[in-house]
C-alpha cells in the first residue's frame, strides 16, 4: 500500500492511495481460500471446490468485501501513522473510471482512491480558577409558597353565573370567544372559543386581561395587547395583536377554604405538609435556574477566552441542522425574513456564528472532559433511560427497546448527561461568588438561540 499526503492545510488533510494488483489479490485468495471450507456446491464433495471455480462464483462480492477492508486499513493506517484525531469520518472518493473499477474488482490492476479528512484542532486548556461567575441565589418568600397553594385551590374552586348585566371584578371567571389579528393578518394560535379568563390569574398575555374587566355577558370589545419578547413562538415574540372579544357569560367564584381538609384531599397529612412540598419544590426550581445562569455565565466566558481553528465539516454540519430548524419554524408561522425586518442573508451569518461557537464549545468541553477523564456511569444511564420510558406513557417497553438496540439514541441520550457533568467539572474549579436576588431576576429567561451543545461533545470520530 502506497500513501502520498497531497493536502496539508490548516485541519484539512487529502490523500492519495494506491492499493497494488497483487495485494487486493492476495487478499481475494486468502478470502477465498477460507470460503472454500464452508461452502457446500452441488457436484463437488465438502473442501474440494477448486479455487477458481470459487472464484467465478463468489469473486466480486469476496473482492468489495476485500476492497471495503482495504480502504479501512488504509484509513486506519493514515489515523496512526500520522497520529490524527478526526473530526468526522473520512471521506472516500474512489475511482470514476467504469474499467478502472472492473479492473481491481478482479485483482487485474491496481486500485487508487482518495482520502480527505479534517482533524480536531490542537489547543491548551487554562486554569479554571481564574475564572470569574456569579450565582445568583433568591429566598423562597410565604407569599411564592401561598400563591402556589393559591393555584391549586384555583383548580379545584367552583364558579357561580352572575346576573344578567353583572359587571366582570377582578377574580370572576369570564367565558370570551375571539380572534386576534397582527396588522391586520389574522395568525395561528389567535382564535378560541369558549375560552374561560380568570381575571387577575396572568394566565393570557400582558393587557388581556385587565381590559375584561367591567365587562358583561353579551358585550363586545377589541382589546390590544403585546406578546412578550421571551414568548415561546418566537414569530409573535414582541408583536402587538388586536383581539375582537365577545363575553359569553360571566361568574363569581365561591368560596374555598385552604386548610388541611384541602391538603388530605390532595393526599397530605395535612396543610402544612403541602406548604413544606411546595416549598422544597420552589427551592428545587430556583437552584435550577441559578445553576443554568451560572452555565450560561460559563459558556460567555469560555467563548470569549478560546479562539481556535474549528474544523468546517463540524461547522457546515451545525449549520445546517440550525438552519432546518430555523426554516421548519418559519413555514410554521407563515412569516418571512422581510416580516422581521431582516434578510435571509443576515441571518444566515447569525447562525453561522452561533454554529460556530456551538462547535467551539462542544470541542472545548470535550478536551476537557476527556483530560478529567468524565464519564457517564451506567446507573445515569439507566436512570435517563428510565426518564425518557416514562415520558411515554404505556410505550414504556419500546421505548426501552429501541434504545437498548440503538446506539446512536443512546449516544445522544449520554451526550446530555456528560455536557452537565463537565460544566459542573469547570464550575468546581471556577471562581464562584454568590448574589442574592429578587426572584424575577434569578427566572428571567436566558436569551438563548438555539438548545444545549450535548451534540457536539460527544467523542469525535477516530
Amino acid at each position: 500500500m502506497q500513501v502520498t499526503e497531497t493536502l496539508s492545510q490548516g485541519l484539512k488533510r487529502e490523500y492519495d492511495i494506491s492499493l497494488p494488483a497483487s495485494d487486493l489479490a492476495a487478499k481475494l485468495n486468502g478470502q477465498l481460500a477460507e470460503l472454500k471450507s464452508k461452502v457446500r456446491i452441488n457436484g463437488f464433495r465438502p473442501g474440494k471446490v477448486p479455487v477458481e471455480h470459487l472464484r467465478k462464483v463468489y469473486g466480486k462480492s469476496v473482492m468489495a468485501d476485500v476492497v471495503q477492508e482495504a480502504i479501512a486499513s488504509a484509513n486506519k493506517k493514515i489515523v496512526d501513522d500520522n497520529g490524527l484525531r478526526l473530526a468526522r469520518e473520512p471521506k472516500i472518493e474512489l475511482p470514476t473510471d467504469q474499467a478502472a473499477i472492473d479492473a481491481a474488482l478482479e485483482a487485474r490492476g491496481d486500485l487508487n482512491f482518495k482520502v480527505a479528512l479534517e482533524v480536531l484542532p490542537v489547543f491548551e486548556v487554562g486554569d479554571f480558577s481564574q475564572v470569574a461567575l456569579e450565582r445568583l441565589v433568591a429566598d423562597v418568600e410565604d407569599a411564592d409558597v401561598d400563591a402556589s397553594i393559591d393555584r391549586l385551590a384555583e383548580e379545584r374552586r367552583t364558579y357561580t353565573a352572575k346576573p344578567e348585566g353583572a359587571k366582570a371584578e377582578l377574580h370572576d371567571r369570564v367565558t370570551v370567544d375571539f380572534s386576534g389579528t397582527i396588522k391586520g393578518v389574522p395568525f395561528e394560535g389567535g382564535e378560541g372559543k369558549d375560552i374561560e379568563v380568570v381575571l387577575g390569574s396572568n394566565s393570557f398575555i400582558p393587557g388581556f386581561e385587565e381590559q375584561l374587566l367591567g365587562v358583561a355577558a353579551g358585550d363586545r370589545r377589541t382589546i390590544q395587547a403585546t406578546f412578550p419578547e421571551a414568548y415561546a413562538v418566537r414569530a409573535l415574540a414582541g408583536q402587538t395583536g388586536d383581539f375582537d372579544v365577545t363575553v359569553k357569560a360571566v361568574a363569581a367564584r365561591e368560596a374555598f377554604a385552604i386548610d388541611d381538609e384541602f391538603a388530605k384531599g390532595l393526599g397530605f397529612e395535612g396543610l402544612d405538609n403541602l406548604k413544606a412540598m411546595i416549598r422544597d419544590r420552589i427551592a428545587a426550581d430556583y437552584a435550577r435556574a441559578s445553576r443554568d445562569k451560572v452555565k450560561r455565565q460559563l459558556l460567555d466566558k469560555l467563548d470569549t477566552q478560546y479562539g481556535f481553528e474549528l474544523p468546517e465539516g463540524l461547522v457546515n454540519q451545525e449549520f445546517d441542522s440550525i438552519w432546518t430548524q430555523v426554516t421548519r419554524e418559519q413555514q410554521a408561522s407563515g412569516r418571512s425574513f422581510a416580516d422581521e425586518n431582516t434578510t435571509e442573508d443576515a441571518v444566515r451569518a447569525d447562525y453561522r456564528k452561533i454554529a460556530e461557537r456551538r462547535v467551539r464549545l462542544g470541542l472545548l468541553l470535550a478536551e476537557v472532559g476527556n483530560r478529567a477523564d468524565v464519564k457517564v456511569s451506567d446507573e445515569e444511564m439507566t436512570q435517563a433511560l428510565v426518564a425518557r420510558a416514562r415520558s411515554y406513557p404505556g410505550q414504556e417497553k419500546q421505548v426501552w427497546d429501541f434504545y437498548r438496540n440503538n446506539q446512536q439514541a443512546l449516544a445522544e441520550l449520554r451526550a446530555p448527561i456528560y455536557e452537565e457533568k463537565v460544566v459542573d467539572h469547570i464550575i468546581g474549579r471556577a471562581r464562584v461568588a454568590e448574589r442574592k436576588t429578587t426572584k424575577e431576576e434569578l427566572l428571567k429567561p436566558i436569551d438563548d438561540e438555539m438548545p444545549g451543545l450535548a451534540q457536539e461533545i460527544e467523542q469525535p470520530a477516530g
